[in-house]
């Protein structure tokens, strides 16, 4: 295996100095490795324990480098939505700091249901800019894992459901960051699908869904984007464990896509010293036992070699080289938080709200003189909560305040009502001295009558009713998959007794995935998707509710109509019968856990359940098993409605040799200037390859004036139209008929036009 590795490395470096000799132009990745001739001649004055040192935590959020030699510590930053707020050195637990509030960008959901590749390098970049401002190095994220499961803990974090569109921003979102001076990590490499038994699931897949879903949103941002650092994730792929996988790490990493610089395990997530040495791994976070004392006692058996070593120190100092460090008495000198940060944070949020359904109730009338907003998530904060990514952020406008300030404009008089109790889920510090009255013992207790009764006087009495509704993060959360995609504590009763009340209804959702919304759509002539959208979503939601600018958001998954719809559950791949085990991550700082001795907590965790999760649905994962298998949703993947209409017409489109060029015209039929979202497919006519019913291969947002049209030309490359042919072991592409399906949504297509590749 070490020779593989070394043999490996040598292919790679020689095609670097080849392309370089040849006076050709350097990738992202062999630029980053342009200090090499330096960073050896370090390595060389450097001790074996300097060198081990590094491979290994130094605090919670860094890990070493080596005074002597000038070389500073790497300090990562956590949150891949906003720099974190500064913990102590040995775990989460806030510092108490000042000047450590950060923009709280919206979630990575959010940002997808912008479809905007420039939005998502302004996010990067604003992401790369408040993380200089502390001193850091490396931000943990992007996290760009496909969202598989509606039910998913982390599906707030990730993108899409797709490769495409996940690709995309994560590519956009590496290049701005990095622009700014801060190295991404991005996350979770890879099919880290499921928070349940996250630690110790093998998630078991056949190579051809591997590579054209899983991985494509790691390869682009690591081939084109230059990420110069990736964190395997928790769980196993095909039986090993994501942080000693030579598969992905060393075969597919390094040696296919070429990457110079570092892996970073995640928090707990290293689970041996030869594993991790042989397999790829470059930073045990957090603590040394496994990639510390016992890799010097491994060369000195002659199990490891310490050019091994080196090669591993050397990967880190590229990524040192190539951020430059900031100094101590320049970090943290002024408030993390930028104005203009806040304004890419407002711009993201305005771009991300979906219009799922409006029978004519928005935008808000200029007839009406008294709302009532109900329900707790108007006032609720989302920066932080559960257990993961938070922002300690700077300010945080709410639903509420967001309609209240609207409305103290226009002289519309507003009144809030609770509705229903909040779900706490589990607390993570002390409890209160006093139960609070506003809280739910169970997620789905039903819905209170006292607060009910007050909800709909309200109600009763205005000229429209704005029900703000969802989840919270305790219920969607790291560590924890939800048990289903209802809405909790009795909203759906509620919505239908508002609805009784007063048919002048708006649900607005606030939540990070999907949710069940088959009592909504019965009840709610309007909903809209509000997302978990940042320091300034409530002056987004109110832009939008009032029509200052038209809702542009598109669906980046599918709302299924049932849980049981959805591929894994209907496959039968999830949930797990053999239920959850415990949380790696949760582990480290569980006081029963501290207090074992290694060899006891090591028995502990090989103790945890080793779940399998079977991903026999292959590639048909969101819209392209409910197209393929002619299942209706709630609301489809690229669903998203405006207050205005887009006409489509003159498709013209031709295959060449680099890809297929396709041209149409786009014009706004309505009232105002708008953005649409314009969404190609293709589908595969006689093939004698499988594939779904249609992918998306190519989308882009558009910007059209009231009255005008257009011309919108979208591009697909050649390589993505191909298909891993397994038996090759390698890329390949099935020449044929296509049909090129453009449209707003993908079950909303207005144009189609066939080629041959």
């Amino acid at each position: 295996m070490q020779t593989d590795m070394k043999r490996i490395l040598t292919i790679a470096a020689g095609a670097a100095l080849l392309v370089a000799a040849c006076g050709g132009p350097m990738s992202p990745q062999e630029r980053l490795a342009a200090n090499d001739k330096k960073i050896n001649a370090i390595i060389a004055q450097m001790t074996l324990e300097e060198k081990v040192n590094m491979l290994h935590s130094k605090t919670n959020m860094s890990s070493a480098g080596v005074e002597r030699l000038g070389i500073a510590d790497i300090n990562y930053a956590d949150g891949p939505f906003g720099i974190r707020e500064e913990g102590q050195p040995n775990g989460f637990m806030s510092a108490g700091w000042t000047l450590d509030s950060a923009t709280y960008f919206p979630t990575g959901s959010a940002l997808a249901a912008t479809w905007s590749e420039e939005l998502a390098y302004k996010y990067g970049t604003g992401m790369g800019k408040e993380a200089r401002l502390r001193g850091k190095d490396v931000i943990l994220g992007p996290a760009v894992n496909i969202q598989r499961l509606p039910v998913g803990g982390r599906t707030y974090e990730y993108l899409s459901e797709d490769p495409i569109l996940s690709a995309a921003l994560a590519l956009e979102y590496t290049k701005g960051c990095q622009d700014e001076g801060t190295a991404v990590c991005i996350k979770h490499f890879a099919v880290n699908n499921q928070e349940t038994n996250r630690g110790s699931v093998d998630a078991q897949l056949d190579e051809r869904t591997l590579r054209e879903i899983y991985l494509k949103p790691f390869e682009r941002a690591i081939i084109e984007g230059g990420a110069m650092s990736v964190m395997p994730a928790y769980n196993k792929v095909n039986g090993d464990y994501c942080s000693e996988n030579e598969h992905l790490l060393n075969e597919i990493l390094r040696g296919e896509w070429g990457f110079k610089g570092m892996t970073v395990s995640d928090w707990g997530g290293t689970h041996s010293t030869m594993g991790a040495m042989l397999h790829g791994l470059n930073v045990q976070m957090t603590g040394s036992n496994y990639l510390g004392q016992p890799v010097i006692d491994s060369i000195a058996t002659g199990a490891l070699t310490e050019d091994m070593v080196d090669e591993k120190v050397r990967q880190i100092l590229r990524v040192r080289y190539a951020i430059e460090p900031v100094p101590a008495d320049v970090a943290n000198t002024q408030m993390t938080s930028l104005p203009e940060c806040q304004e890419i944070a407002l711009e993201v949020a305005r771009k991300s709200i979906v219009l799922l359904k409006n029978d004519g109730v928005l935008p808000i009338s200029k007839d009406v003189r008294k709302i009532a907003v109900i329900g707790q998530n108007a006032v609720l904060k989302t920066q932080s909560g559960g257990m993961g990514a938070g922002v300690k952020a700077l300010y945080e406008v709410t639903p509420l305040q967001g309609i209240q300030a609207k409305a103290d404009e226009l002289g519309v008089e507003v009144s809030y009502a609770p509705g229903y109790k909040n779900f706490p889920g589990r607390r993570w510090g002390p409890a209160p001295a006093e139960p609070n009255p506003l809280e739910a013992a169970a997620i789905n207790e039903p819905a209170d009558p006292q607060l009910l009764a007050e909800a709909v006087a309200l109600a009763k009495e205005a000229d429209l009713v704005i029900f703000v509704g969802g989840t919270n993060k305790s219920i969607e959360t790291e560590g924890s998959d939800r048990k289903d995609i209802l809405l909790p504590c009795g909203q759906e009763t509620l919505v239908q007794a508002l609805y009784e009340a007063n048919q002048q209804l708006v649900s607005v959702l606030i939540s990070g995935g999907p949710t069940d919304l088959r009592v909504l759509e019965r009840y709610s002539p309007a909903i809209v998707q509000g997302w978990w959208n940042g320091t300034e979503g409530g002056t987004a939601l109110a832009e939008v509710l009032y029509g200052d600018i038209a809702p542009s958001g598109k669906l980046p998954f599918t709302f299924p109509m049932q849980l049981e719809d959805s591929p894994a559950y209907a496959m039968g791949n999830f949930p797990d019968p053999n239920g959850a085990g415990g949380d790696l991550f949760t582990l480290m700082f569980r006081p029963d856990v501290l207090a074992m001795t290694p060899e006891e907590r090591q028995a502990f965790i090989n103790s945890l359940p080793k779940p399998v999760s079977k991903y026999t649905e292959r590639f048909y994962v969101g819209y392209r098993w409910y197209d393929s298998k002619d299942i209706v949703p709630m609301y489809a993947f690229g669903h998203g409605l405006s207050y205005v209409h887009f006409s489509y017409d003159n498709i013209a489109a031709k295959a060449s040799s680099k890809g297929i060029k396709v041209s149409f015209d786009l014009k706004n039929d309505g009232g105002m200037c708008a953005d649409e979202v314009v969404q190609l497919y293709v589908s595969r006519l006689d093939s004698a390859v499988e594939w779904p019913a249609k992918e998306l291969k190519a989308f882009k947002r558009v910007s059209v004036a009231d009255g005008q049209t257009s011309k919108v030309t979208l591009e697909v490359p050649l390589k993505d139209l191909r298909y891993w042919d397994e038996a090759a072991g390698a890329w390949a592409l099935e020449h044929g008929s296509l049909m090129i399906q453009v449209g707003s949504a993908s079950d909303d297509i207005r144009l189609a036009a066939a080629v041959e590749i």
